[in-house]
């Protein structure tokens, strides 16, 4: 089976080999990564790996601020992406944590099926107080979230999606695909929740803006969840707010960003699973004494940036503001205060 795995990436250095070597460990087989003016090796680190096969890395063909869509209506047409056997269209901060069988994606299809579709839904995961950066995996450092089946005051939570070669695509989404309006009723694609459940009616017709790339979470994840670590370190969060968003040119990521996603509220180790593989797999991929170096220019240049901003009045308060920040969403404070303080 080749699964081939869709991502956007600017100045993701020092987590691109965590993260493909843990998408092969699921079953990817392939990657398409689009880059867009890198200044931490991104880039660099991408060619090489490119070098040696199973990855293409192309320039964002974006010429206007939606880089991320843009860069998905191209991949439609690239052969890596033609010749999967399905796609999964994911970011370099979001894995695919299988709870089913040998916890692969042909294990989470099989179990699902085999449908045109599957949609996983996320679970964010809190920062957890940490402030450093530290070149380890991201999986191993943050383990606690939000209750799994309500985000802020939402029960329905977003996806990310599986998406087989045969299904009657119109064009990829970030959050899934989308298939002709006036398909008939007998020609739209099987589609199922991370637990093999067919997904709502009107996701599945997109049907308007509450339902495009969300349903409710409850029950949706007996086979997979999607593991979001948005926050990651404190340190890594000042790039990231540098860094800016990938579907906009200049977009902030702002207080109530950082403290919606930083709810601790649950603990969930399940992903750590993988981590006996991960390590073992790092360290093939580090064997290589280029990628070593380049991965390691990648972790060196992301704490200078993080100097560099701290050097800045302003990041140095927005650093204090978010150090300080209550981990209670703010939905979970307005409702505490409409209660009169009451818990």
């Amino acid at each position: 089976m080749r699964v081939t795995a869709v991502t956007c990436v600017k100045n993701e250095g020092p987590f691109l080999l965590e993260w493909i070597a843990f998408n092969r460990l699921i079953g990817v087989t392939d990657f398409l990564f689009y880059s867009n003016d890198c200044s931490d090796g991104t880039d660099r680190l991408l060619d090489a790996l490119a070098a040696r096969g199973g990855l293409v890395h192309l320039p964002n063909p974006a010429e206007g601020r939606n880089y991320q869509m843009e860069a998905l209506k191209h991949s439609a047409h690239q052969p890596v992406v033609q010749q999967a056997d399905w796609v999964w269209v994911a970011d370099v901060d979001e894995f695919l944590n299988i709870h089913v069988g040998d916890h692969t994606i042909p294990a989470l299809i099989a179990a699902c099926g085999d449908p045109h579709a599957i949609s996983v839904s996320f679970q964010f995961f809190a920062n957890g107080g940490v402030l450093e950066f530290a070149d380890r995996p991201v999986i191993e450092q943050f383990t606690r979230s939000h209750n799994p089946d309500l985000w802020t005051h939402e029960l329905a939570i977003e996806v990310k999606s599986l998406v087989r070669r045969d299904f009657p695509l119109q064009y990829y989404g970030a959050h899934r695909p989308f298939f002709r309006k006036n398909l008939p009723d007998g020609k739209r694609p099987s589609w199922t929740d991370g637990s093999g459940r067919p997904v709502q009616h009107k996701f599945l017709i997109a049907e308007n803006s509450r339902r495009v790339r969300k349903f409710p979470a409850r029950g949706a994840r007996d086979y997979a969840t999607l593991n979001h670590y948005a926050l990651r370190s404190l340190d890594s969060y000042l790039v990231k707010n540098d860094r800016g968003d990938v579907n906009r040119e200049h977009r902030a990521f702002d207080d109530s960003y950082w403290r919606e996603r930083n709810d601790p509220a649950w603990e969930d180790r399940s992903i750590q699973r993988y981590l006996p593989s991960l390590a073992q797999a790092l360290n093939e991929l580090k064997s290589d004494p280029e990628i070593k170096a380049l991965h390691d220019d990648c972790v060196r240049l992301h704490r200078a940036k993080r100097d560099e901003l701290m050097a800045q009045d302003s990041y140095r308060a927005m650093y204090e503001q978010l150090k300080a920040a209550p981990v209670v969403p703010p939905s979970e404070l307005d409702l505490i205060h409409h209660l009169g303080g009451r818990v």
